[in-house]
């Protein structure tokens, strides 16, 4: 098979479109062949050495997609069934060993390219909007990153419960793009942003969703008394501490998020991807069209995703 791969870390030049070996079926699990891949800035990490990788040289990044099965030595998954997941190493490949309990089912209503484009970013929105903070109708939350994949993702959930939208974005494409995703308010970083949502919401909001890092301190400031803060991310940087004096004073909490933490089990994915299934079968939510690179040109997926330009998911096609 070929696969996308890097030997050393580096900028994207270190990516190469190589042949090498099939992966070989352990027990429990299924041999996929890709037909859609989601590209994710984690995949940036790894390349760039940042994050934990899987065996040896040449290194595959990737943890999400979707495909069909090929190979089964069991007896959950049949040979041609579609599946997905969120959570394989090696998936920048056309072929990949997938556990049956990461294996998430495909309805027919369901591509591949939408499975790749929302379930590790809808699952992440999933759980903060039910479970980090259990939003409910007339809740106003702030939302950090509003144009990114999570954000648009968060954004639509929390519409769909019932919640006033404020964005947070860097760029006035990304303010279009926020509010066409169905934000209420967007304000730019850049624009004294504080005082803009304390404007529009003067006792603060309910929740604040912070994915930047660097901001959290400057979240509490618009987030109300007795409200809270879900911290689940760092793309800006690292957070200041928070002083246990002010969360006491305030009666504001903060609340740490990580989805690895929510997909304990088989059934658990199964239930939270087939939640995102219904809302987008039923027309609760729609996605955007993802861009689409072949993964046999992923050193320029991986360019524009660093670029900052895509406002929406990349995924890769092999």
């Amino acid at each position: 098979m070929k696969a996308l791969t890097f030997s050393e870390f580096g900028t994207s030049d270190v990516l190469q479109y190589i042949k090498i070996k099939d992966p070989i079926l352990k027990e429990n699990e299924v041999l996929v062949e890709m037909k859609a891949i989601g590209l994710n800035f984690a995949d940036v990490y790894r390349r760039k050495g940042d994050y934990h990788l899987v065996g040896t040289p040449p290194f595959i990044a990737g943890y999400e997609g979707a495909g069909v099965v090929i190979n089964s030595n069991n007896t959950s998954f049949n040979v041609g069934d579609r599946i997905a997941f969120a959570d394989v190493p090696l998936a920048n490949a056309q072929l990949v060993a997938v556990n049956i309990k990461n294996a998430i089912p495909l309805p027919d209503a369901i591509s591949f390219e939408t499975a790749a484009t929302i379930l590790l970013q809808g699952l992440t929105a999933h759980y903060l909007a039910t479970d980090s903070h259990k939003t409910q109708q007339g809740d106003t939350v702030l939302i950090h990153a509003a144009a990114g994949g999570v954000g648009q993702f968060l954004t639509k959930i929390s519409k769909l419960l019932g919640a006033t939208v404020i964005g947070l974005t860097s760029s006035n494409d990304k303010v279009k793009a926020a509010l066409l995703n169905g934000a209420d308010k967007v304000f730019l970083y850049s624009n004294d942003w504080k005082n803009q949502v304390l404007n529009f919401v003067p006792n603060g909001v309910d929740v604040t969703y912070d994915s930047v890092g660097n901001t959290l301190s400057d979240s509490f400031e618009v987030t109300k008394n007795r409200g809270q803060v879900v911290f689940f991310g760092m793309a800006g940087g690292d957070p200041d501490f928070i002083n246990p004096r002010m969360l006491m004073d305030s009666s504001k909490t903060l609340t740490g998020g990580d989805l690895w933490n929510y997909l304990v089990s088989k059934e658990e994915r199964i239930k939270r991807a087939n939640q995102l299934f219904d809302w987008i079968i039923s027309g609760e939510i729609t996605i955007p069209e993802p861009t689409i690179f072949k993964l046999s040109k992923g050193k320029k997926a991986h360019d524009f995703l660093e670029s900052r330009e895509s406002t929406g998911k990349i995924i890769l096609i092999p």
